[in-house]
């Protein structure tokens, strides 16, 4: 009981954005290969479609991945959960091995607005050239990046980016993203990308766990105060108890 109340609470609301991340298991490599990687973006699309997810972005590197999604409905455990347990199953299937694949809970942060989903995307796209793997010149060319899906027409549904895009100045369309794929090459986007920052909205989540956590207990607390009520009747019939709007809560009455 008490090890379930220390985990964090997941904020869910319609429309939230997300940066969703997670690791394997140890920091182990997961996606090794070409199948192993195209089985997780194959799941990822599975879960997508499922769940009416909007992915704005993904990356998916030798050992983690990055994904940028909306979720219209306060859908993102439940999605998640599937997505993550549908890979391990299948990645174990596949290799004969049992046991977790993921370092923990992955970790969700929200997105602001679109402007700050803008900049994380940058940040998703730029992972490749960050770990070396590809040269800042061909960084729409790295397979497993939802920028190689956008440049090159290869989006599935579900996969979207006129939002970000508009508050880039930018249209979903062959000279948008060829002005997108510039930008993302100009030394000052790579720094900038490389000091990005996705932090959760603490003000946001306080609220909304408060919130959650209210409305969790209105119904115990109107419970307790109709059993005080009950409790009290008889005294306060009786004068043995004495209310004072000044001093709210029944007080003893002093004896005569």
């Amino acid at each position: 009981m008490f090890g379930e109340m220390a985990r964090k609470l997941r904020i869910e609301f319609e429309g939230a954005i997300y940066h969703v991340l997670n690791r394997g298991n140890y920091r182990r490599d997961l996606f090794t290969n070409a199948g192993e990687a195209q089985a997780f973006v194959g799941a990822l699309q599975e879960a997508v479609k499922i769940h009416g997810w909007r992915l704005h972005a993904y990356a998916v590197m030798r050992n983690h991945y990055h994904l940028a999604l909306q979720t219209p409905q306060p859908n993102l455990k439940d999605g998640m959960h599937w997505l993550q347990s549908t890979f391990a199953t299948r990645f174990n299937r596949l290799h004969g091995e049992r046991g977790h694949l993921f370092q923990g809970r992955y970790q969700a942060l929200l997105v602001e607005n679109d402007a700050s989903l803008g900049r994380l995307v940058n940040y998703i796209h730029l992972n490749p050239v960050r770990a070396g793997i590809v040269p800042p010149e061909q960084v729409a060319s790295f397979r497993w990046s939802s920028l190689r899906a956008f440049v090159g027409g290869e989006r599935f549904a579900g996969l979207e980016a006129v939002d970000w895009l508009r508050a880039a100045g930018l249209a979903d369309d062959a000279e948008g993203w060829a002005a997108y794929v510039q930008r993302l090459r100009k030394p000052g986007q790579r720094g900038r990308a490389e000091n990005c920052k996705i932090r959760p909205l603490k003000r946001l989540r306080r609220v909304k766990i408060l919130a959650d956590s209210a409305a969790r207990l209105a119904p115990a607390l109107r419970r307790a105060c109709e059993l005080s009520r009950a409790l009290l009747a008889p005294s306060l019939a009786l004068g043995l108890l004495e209310c004072n709007p000044a001093r709210p809560g029944p007080r003893r009455r002093n004896a005569p």
